[in-house]
């Protein structure tokens, strides 16, 4: 490639239609009912806020709860309002969230790459797994990928126009100088960028905490470094940004003042005079990297190396070949041996700096990575688009083969798992598989791109609308409460929750909370449950073994029916095999109890 050359950007009927597919992927995510425990427990907490229309205060298992700041259950509250308390209006807003980062994606790569490395970047996105698999367990990610990728959108545009000159025949050639905000005036404010991505910040923060500065600012930081603009760190619009994100977070400690620093007398994590200010800035975030906090977890070091390979299906392999090349880029620069900057480094910069601040960190989940999806996209494409002709062959053949594995384990588990509809699923995958390979025969990046996203089709098809079907049935709570909501002398009686202990629990009481249409409360020990029986019998949803520990402990009880239960978010190889899946279950059970 010389520098005058520009890689062709894919036919836009191809790529019409594979963002399409994308998005009907990222899309069957809503119909899988709501998943315990994270989904479950947020859901009630939003149900909660839209049923009480206390959007200030946050409750789950009846009492005080002090964890996520309150943005997405503002979200999720406002759409229960427009579409009911169901499982559709619980995921859509992530969903729009998770689109809104595919689009800042694409407008981000846009203003530094051509246009084919901001379109595989999109197809990238769309379709990798653990970035498709938060649009069915729906928790706080999807929210942060749409915010953080579009505060660094709005927070380049403030940067000065600086050309990046790339020697002949070296690399990819940016298409053009950065694009600043139409309102960028060299020592202007910034205008509505400004704005918008302060205020984007401001929802971000309010959705996880200060720890999101990091992928928002790392990337923009070491940009300037590395290009000689570090005088940008001295321009005031970005201590204005930084002044302007926290007044945006101002609604976040204005509820966390009402609900906690005005009533240091209520009981949070064992203790009183809990500060929610104190803990949204620091414990939520600080505490849980130094593993001091409330909440606690176990660190390892390579939990992401290793977390990443599979997270970021089908595309790990580019990414980190992708992450390889920009370090040897860079390290070649410093050394001397290249003048070719590379067209930008923020997502080099907020890629690497939160997958090391992870990494770092006492407490880790494999979720925790999707706020960074959009820059390995980018990083992701812009390998594969400066890949010349012949590895380019080698890596559409390379990738065809990670499809067609994933081809394969589809087959695999539809086989295992023997889902309703098991001839319907095979012929989705028939199906799928043989157009995929009828419209994608070259060797290029519309086949690379096509037949990954044709393989992600497959198996999230399968997995959305065959196989969490069928296991989500075994979340014994929202069975249950299908059971009594069809029961017309049930429906209406209060069901009460036993679950003895302190703290939000866990198991199955949450999505019986949720999907229950009639009333229900939690009693969470014996005194309790004694007091509600003085005015006679009760209906109460516990687990088997509570439920045989209240008949020795002298209650009465009469079972209505029993549930079979399993944790499906960690799934087994005995629970996948209908043969093997009795001895995996637990019964929960629904029962009327009374005083002996």
């Amino acid at each position: 490639m010389t520098e005058l050359t520009q890689p062709s950007p894919l036919p836009h009927r191809w790529f019409a239609a594979l963002v399409a597919v994308g998005i009907l992927i990222n899309a069957t995510g809503l119909f899988p009912p709501i998943m315990e425990p994270d989904g479950a427990l947020y859901a009630c907490i939003a149900k909660t806020m839209a049923q009480s229309n206390d959007f200030v205060n946050l409750y789950a298992v009846g009492t005080d709860w002090l964890d996520k700041p309150h943005f997405p259950f503002w979200m999720v509250a406002l759409s229960f309002k427009l579409f009911g308390i169901n499982t559709f209006a619980y995921k859509l807003p992530a969903l729009l969230f998770f689109l809104m980062g595919v689009w800042y994606t694409y407008r981000f790569a846009r203003l530094l790459y051509p246009k084919v490395v901001a379109q595989v970047a999109v197809l990238v996105l769309l379709t990798a797994f653990h970035g498709v698999l938060s649009n069915a367990d729906v928790r706080a990610e999807p929210y942060l990928m749409g915010l953080i990728i579009g505060a660094v959108y709005h927070f380049w545009r403030l940067t000065p126009p600086q050309p990046l000159p790339l020697k002949k025949g070296e690399g990819l050639k940016p298409c053009r100088p950065v694009s600043p905000s139409p309102f960028f005036k060299g020592r202007g404010w910034g205008g509505v960028d400004l704005l918008l991505g302060s205020f984007l910040t401001g929802c971000a923060l309010m959705t996880k905490g200060v720890f999101v500065l990091v992928p928002i600012g790392a990337g923009l930081v070491l940009h300037w470094l590395l290009t000689g603009q570090w005088r940008e760190l001295l321009k005031p619009r970005w201590y204005v940004a930084v002044v302007l994100s926290f007044v945006f977070t101002l609604p976040e400690v204005y509820c966390l003042y009402q609900q906690f620093n005005l009533h240091p007398e209520k009981i949070v994590f064992g203790k009183t005079g809990v500060s929610g200010i104190k803990f949204f800035f620091w414990d939520s975030q600080f505490g849980r990297f130094f593993n001091t906090g409330p909440i606690k977890g176990e660190g390892d070091k390579l939990f992401f190396v290793h977390t990443t390979l599979w997270a970021f299906l089908p595309w790990s392999l580019p990414l980190y070949a992708g992450v390889g090349k920009a370090v040897m880029q860079l390290f070649r620069r410093f050394t001397g041996k290249s003048h070719q900057p590379l067209p930008e480094y923020v997502s080099l910069g907020s890629g690497l700096a939160t997958f090391a601040l992870f990494s770092l960190s006492g407490f880790q989940l494999p979720h925790y990575m999707n706020i960074v999806f959009p820059f390995f996209a980018i990083l992701t494409a812009q390998f594969l688009v400066g890949l010349s002709p012949k590895n380019l062959r080698r890596w559409t053949v390379g990738q065809s083969v990670i499809a067609g594995l994933l081809v394969v384990l589809t087959v695999g588990l539809i086989l295992v798992v023997r889902p309703a509809g098991m001839s319907l699923a095979i012929g989705w995958v028939a199906v799928v598989s043989l157009l995929t390979l009828m419209l994608f025969r070259q060797a290029d990046l519309s086949t690379l791109t096509g037949r990954l996203t044709g393989a992600m089709a497959v198996f999230f098809g399968i997995l959305n609308l065959f196989l969490y079907p069928a296991f989500l049935q075994y979340q014994a709570g929202m069975t249950a409460a299908r059971y009594v909501n069809e029961q017309p002398d049930l429906v209406q009686q209060p069901v009460w929750l036993y679950l003895p202990g302190t703290g939000v629990g866990g198991g199955s009481f949450w999505s019986y909370e949720f999907y229950a249409t009639g009333p229900t409360a939690y009693v969470r020990s014996d005194s309790a449950l004694r007091q509600r029986l003085q005015r006679g019998p009760i209906m109460v949803f516990t687990e088997g073994v509570y439920a045989d520990s209240l008949v020795s402990r002298g209650f009465g009880l009469r079972r209505l029916a029993a549930f079979p239960f399993f944790h499906v978010s960690t799934l087994t190889g005995d629970f996948l095999n209908p043969d093997t899946r009795p001895k995996t279950l637990e019964p929960y059970v629904l029962a009327e109890v009374s005083p002996r």
